[in-house]
């Protein structure tokens, strides 16, 4: 997994707790690469899962709860470094449209070595979408959040439907639906 994913969870830790609460998570997770990330670097995503579980524990929210918020933060920071990549388009569903044929297209170029999820998007009406998400990492929580974050920063409302379609969360259907 990339370092911007870990850079950027701790950053908004920070932001949301305190730099106490991220040095006390880094100090006592026990974790492989000591903490020290780089945003270019690549990290077992068995850390990032490590750091959530260890949030989790000393703030009492539902580990989905905690991927979901790190999915939102983590859209606003897309926005911020990967500007041409959300203004290429003006509606969430454009976007969302474009994650697996276009931005992870364009995310492999600059970063080669990049594990990403693959999405199949369909639009069965203008005001539907769905999103089936597949990955090892099974993180679609943090998906959700991403979701989102994209229908966010567009000012669109929508209702999210998530069922998973394996037990082992590695397979999981999105239902989009804008009123």
């Amino acid at each position: 997994m990339k370092g911007i994913v870990f850079t950027e969870l701790l950053e908004m830790i920070e932001d949301e707790y305190g730099y106490s609460l991220v040095d006390e998570l880094l100090t006592e997770s026990n974790l492989p690469s000591g903490g020290t990330y780089t945003a270019i670097g690549t990290y077992d995503h068995a850390e990032m899962i490590t750091l959530v579980s260890n949030l989790s524990q000393k703030t009492n929210l539902p580990i989905p709860d905690l991927l979901q918020a790190y999915g939102r933060y983590m859209f606003a920071s897309f926005t911020r470094g990967y500007r041409p990549f959300v203004d290429r388009v003006d509606t969430a569903f454009g976007l969302l449209q474009s994650v697996h044929h276009y931005v992870h297209v364009e995310v492999r170029k600059l970063y080669p070595d990049a594990e990403l999820p693959h999405f199949t998007v369909e639009q069965p009406a203008p005001n539907h979408l769905t999103m089936r998400y597949e990955s090892e990492r099974k993180l679609s929580d943090f998906a959700h959040g991403l979701i989102e974050g994209c229908l966010n920063h567009y000012g669109e409302k929508a209702t999210i439907t998530k069922t998973n379609l394996a037990d082992d969360g590695s397979l999981v259907l999105f239902d989009i639906v804008k009123p």
